[in-house]
């Protein structure tokens, strides 16, 4: 395999982490203290060509590869993981079933304004009673006609105060032995009537990000808003995107480890106690060493999983320990961040507490850890 990028990623690689140094971080504050990103750093990712990355040109998007997307991943992580999630979902869970299998009026009217930033999308997939067991959703769409009929609710769904349009996972055979096969995919437009956005969840991290409740009553849309056509469909389709979203996460981990990296380096590179800076004492020295450790093999991995997307080739295994290690290492570098920093770790003021609340996002979408290593273990043959 070569490892080198290409010209092309490196100066992609510089032209996004300085968007991050520049533009983000400066924000952050403001975007934590408000609990909520902002508007113009979203709409000027839009105007960099960010979100139609993995997008065809036709769309206004770019026609760039998995590893394109990751660097953005990665590099959005690394400055702010509120802003990455919602980026991350616009860029791909939020927008790739209407690019896929939507209708060209579908796309031309929803996907290429939110390429532009325009329109916001999410997808809804979560309930109360369905995370990891998503086969035990009871939202439920019933044919009407020319119509199907969307009843149920959802939760946990990132950006929904502010989609104009969301890609709902319902069951169109409610047969409890159908289980993750009865599921199906939706397009359902804000507005639609019955479709009800609650409140906003409040969260222990990612706080900017805007999570909250979906209620579907009586929400008829058009037959046509049906991806793929026919019922039966959502979950092969689900299924394989499922692979993108994990390794895509797992970038998002590779930026949080980075970023508890530096800050950690910085600060023991300052900071003296018992007549030394605390960057001399091998503790400290090890604990950093096991960071870079836990970097470089993130990288190998997720990198390794984007190349495996891109070349078509089977990567269910591959996927899920780029998800699994990348973002247990992001989360383990956050807290040994807080550590090095010791009290200073908790004050609200100091980095490290923000990637520390911010890591644990990284466990649960896409799979969760223990969910992730019963499907390595069943790729291996167990």
């Amino acid at each position: 395999m070569d490892f080198q990028l290409s010209p092309q990623h490196e100066i992609f690689r510089r032209t996004v982490a300085e968007y991050v140094e520049k533009q983000v971080m400066p924000r952050v504050p403001d975007m934590e203290a408000r609990g909520v990103w902002d508007a113009d750093l979203f709409r000027r990712m839009a105007e960099l060509g960010f979100f139609g990355l993995r997008y065809p040109e036709k769309y206004g998007g770019a026609s760039a590869d998995s590893i394109m997307f990751v660097i953005f991943l990665e590099e959005l992580g690394r400055g702010y993981m509120s802003l990455a999630a919602a980026a991350m979902m616009q860029c791909l869970m939020g927008t790739n079933f209407i690019y896929r299998f939507g209708t060209e009026e579908q796309r031309e009217r929803l996907l290429v304004p939110a390429i532009r930033g325009e329109k916001i999308g999410t997808i809804a997939m979560t309930e109360a009673g369905a995370g990891s067991d998503l086969g035990a959703i009871t939202t439920q769409a019933v044919r009407d006609g020319d119509d199907y009929v969307i009843n149920g609710g959802k939760s946990w769904i990132t950006s929904a105060t502010r989609a104009d349009f969301f890609t709902v996972a319902v069951k169109t055979n409610p047969d409890p032995k159908a289980g993750f096969k009865g599921i199906d995919m939706f397009l359902v437009e804000k507005g639609t009537p019955g479709l009800t956005v609650g409140k906003k969840i409040n969260k222990v991290g990612v706080v900017a990000s805007e999570t909250s409740e979906l209620t579907f009553k009586d929400v008829r849309v058009p037959k046509e808003n049906l991806f793929g056509g026919k019922e039966g469909f959502g979950f092969a389709a689900l299924r394989e995107m499922l692979n993108e979203i994990r390794v895509m996460t797992g970038a998002l981990g590779l930026g949080l480890a980075r970023a508890a990296r530096d800050e950690s380096m910085q600060y023991a590179k300052q900071r003296a106690a018992f007549g030394r800076k605390i960057g001399d004492f091998q503790a400290i020295q090890h604990k950093l060493a096991d960071m870079e450790v836990s970097i470089e093999l993130s990288r190998q991995m997720v990198y390794y999983g984007a190349w495996l997307i891109d070349q078509k080739l089977p990567c269910n295994k591959e996927a899920a320990i780029a998800k699994l290690y990348a973002t247990e290492a992001g989360v383990k570098a956050a807290d040994e961040a807080t550590r090095i920093f010791g009290a200073y770790g908790m004050a609200m003021e100091m980095t490290p507490q923000r990637l520390f609340r911010d890591g644990r996002f990284l466990l649960y979408g896409g799979g969760t850890s223990e969910v992730l290593r019963n499907i390595i273990a069943k790729e291996m043959g167990m």
